[in-house]
């Protein structure tokens, strides 16, 4: 039961507050019990019911005001609820003078409304755990260098705060001096810190581990990762899956009808007893139990491995896939270009070309200008000054280099420059499918070409092994690159189809038409540009969400690390949770019709029928808790390299001709 907007602290009060007196009342009906053991002998038998039926009935009535207060409440609004029939037993037993009977079936059914209260908090506590990751304070450094410290919640966007060892950052953030590791568990679900440098991103509630860093705030508040992954749980908590609704839909006809079976009972065999139990037992508190319980646990365990996801309906989405569409650039690759061949012209060396290349590139700030410039960085080439520098958009760029000018870019651009390029027309020097390629000259010679290409993410074959071993056996990958660039990545993913050069709209089109045909489809990508296909998809997957606004407003999933093998994860988690589920639904229904049928042969009394009801209860919750343990096996990924200059392959390649 959740009250309005309340604050996670209130909620707890509250249910504090109604186990005391849950505890008070039980206290005073279980000494009921005792008062004529200890005193027939010392006080009249009148004066010793007396007493025990006084105790009973203060106990009983204590537990009981809070169940009718409720009833009440719902009829007065015209909601029906299953605490009706729990209200009308208590009242039922009161009425024939059983008070005894009365506080301990009350009691037993507030402990079950406790355990569902509690339940019920799960998702807010993770929400309140996030809000404690971040900082209170804040050292902030102002404009004369001097240091002071702050609320965090008074920090504003281009602020500048120091961040020492051990502290957790206070907000999203922009490294501008520093070099740390960060522990980012609690955001991406990566285990492994990352290590971090000048001009990197960090995010606000993320532990700074080793170095002390100086960050540019960028983002605070809500508007933060953090905070937008507190609305993604809030989010989904206040959402429900069809089963759930299932379950209020029928809530409207089960008292009735529950009432006329007890009423049934009552006329046949005149035993008020009987009929007091059936209403206990058929309180179906494990059916309300059983789909809420195994969502929390779902969410969490989704949730430590970094899955954020809007709508417990995308769950179920989830177990039904048939179909994945896949973005290429920015998810089944790194979205980084490394250098992955160098091709000297006869006569040239390896070192000249990558020499001639990086003074130039050095000077731009193109993605292929920084994969150069990795490559030359880490085989520690001279380079010579360059001067003149110019960037023709889309071509290439040029610069005078030892008195010559030195042109890079484009094979047609460059032979438009007037530079031969006979010299690269044997076989051996072909471009390879599947790279780009750099051409490089100087003085109007041409120095051969560098060949350049976006890796593919070391995990991401694996999760597509794992995809088709759950039974999703169309993999597509669509991308608006080349084919010849489209048809090596799709070998090397084993993908089942694939659709290179390709429009926004043409991705659409795709998803249409793979619906059209009957197939539940998830499309992935990086958010960025691909909203309308994340839309378009029965389930839209943002992978690599972290500190992307775009990311987590375009999909239903957001995966907030670069591991795509949380996505077959997530069709695994979708699947066991519905198991979860009609375990605890299957076994709330046989419990009730089997108690239900012992209680007419008059096998089980009401007090009984009270405690069995609150252990159902009780084996529907611990069942559903086993989920949040679900995927502790999978092992946080190591990272791809980020740039070429870590990768010893494009350090090998960088001095030898191929």
């Amino acid at each position: 039961m959740t009250h309005g907007h309340l604050t996670v602290k209130q909620e707890t009060g509250r249910a504090a507050a109604k186990l005391i007196a849950t505890m008070l009342g039980g206290v005073l009906v279980a000494a009921s019990f005792l008062v004529k053991p200890l005193f027939s002998g010392t006080a009249a038998d009148d004066s010793v019911n007396m007493y025990r039926d006084l105790m009973a009935a203060v106990g009983a009535l204590l537990l009981a005001v809070p169940l009718w207060a409720h009833a009440l409440k719902g009829l007065a609004t015209g909601h029906m609820h299953m605490d009706e029939l729990v209200a009308l037993a208590i009242l039922a037993a009161m009425a024939t003078g059983d008070y005894q009977t009365a506080g301990v079936v009350a009691f037993f059914l507030l402990l079950s409304n406790l355990i569902e209260t509690r339940t019920a908090l799960g998702a807010r506590a993770a929400i309140a755990g996030l809000i404690r990751l971040t900082p209170t304070k804040a050292r902030r450094r102002l404009a004369d260098g001097r240091e002071e410290t702050v609320e965090a919640h008074a920090l504003k966007p281009g602020d500048t705060v120091i961040v020492l060892p051990g502290d957790n950052v206070p907000a999203d953030g922009e490294i501008i001096d520093g070099q740390s590791t960060i522990n980012e568990a609690n955001i991406t679900g990566e285990s492994l810190p990352v290590e971090k440098g000048r001009g990197d991103e960090v995010f606000g509630g993320t532990s700074n581990v080793t170095g002390a860093l100086v960050v540019r705030v960028t983002k605070v508040g809500h508007d933060t990762t953090l905070g937008r992954v507190q609305d993604l749980i809030l989010q989904a908590e206040r959402t429900r899956i069809p089963l759930m609704r299932l379950i209020d839909q029928y809530a409207s006809w089960y008292t009735p009808v529950t009432l006329m079976i007890a009423g049934v009972v009552w006329f046949f065999t005149m035993d008020v007893q009987r009929a007091i139990a059936l209403l206990v037992i058929a309180c179906p508190c494990a059916l309300i139990l059983a789909t809420p319980t195994a969502m929390v646990a779902a969410l969490s365990a989704a949730a430590r491995l970094g899955i954020y996801i809007k709508d417990v309906g995308n769950l179920e989405w989830a177990r039904k896939l048939t179909a994945v569409v896949f973005d290429k650039t920015g998810t089944l690759t790194t979205g980084e270009l490394a250098v992955t061949r160098l091709m000297p012209a006869p006569g040239v060396d390896a070192a000249e070309l990558l020499r001639t290349a990086a003074a130039v590139e050095r000077m731009s700030r193109h993605p292929v200008a920084r994969a150069v410039m990795a490559v030359a960085d880490r085989a520690r080439v001279p380079l010579d000054e360059a001067e003149g520098f110019e960037e023709v958009p889309g071509k290439g760029v040029k610069a005078k280099v030892g008195g010559q000018v030195v042109q890079i870019g484009r094979r047609t651009w460059v032979q438009e420059c007037g530079v031969d390029l006979g010299p690269l027309a044997g076989e051996a020097f072909a471009e390879p499918e599947g790279l780009s390629t750099l051409y490089v000259a100087k003085g109007g010679r041409c120095l051969g070409w560098i060949g350049l290409e976006d890796r593919t993410r070391p995990e991401a074959r694996q999760a597509m092994d794992e995809l088709r071993r759950l039974g999703v056996r169309d993999l597509i990958m669509v991308t608006g690159d080349r084919w010849s660039v489209a048809r090596r990545v799709a070998r090397e993913m084993g993908c089942s189809d694939l659709q290179a050069e390709v429009l926004p709209q043409d991705k659409l089109a795709l998803v249409d038409a793979l619906k059209a045909k009957g197939h539940t489809v998830a499309v992935v990508g990086d958010g960025v540009n691909d909203a309308p296909a994340l839309a378009a998809g029965n389930l839209g997957i943002a992978m690599g969400a972290a500190g992307s606004d775009v990311a987590m407003n375009s999909a239903s999933v957001a995966l907030m690390s670069e591991d795509l093998r949380r996505l077959p994860f997530l069709v695994s988690l979708s699947r066991a949770t519905t198991k979860v589920i009609w375990q605890n639904l299957i076994f709330g229904v046989a419990f009730i019709i089997t108690v239900e049928v012992a209680i007419v042969f008059g096998a089980v009394p009401p007090m009984l029928a009270a405690l069995l009801h609150t252990v159902s209860s009780a084996i529907v919750v611990f069942n559903s808790a086993r989920m949040v343990r679900f995927g502790e096996h999978i092992a946080s990924h190591v990272p791809a390299p980020r740039t070429v200059a870590q990768s010893p392959v494009a350090g090998r390649v960088a001095l030898q001709p191929v």
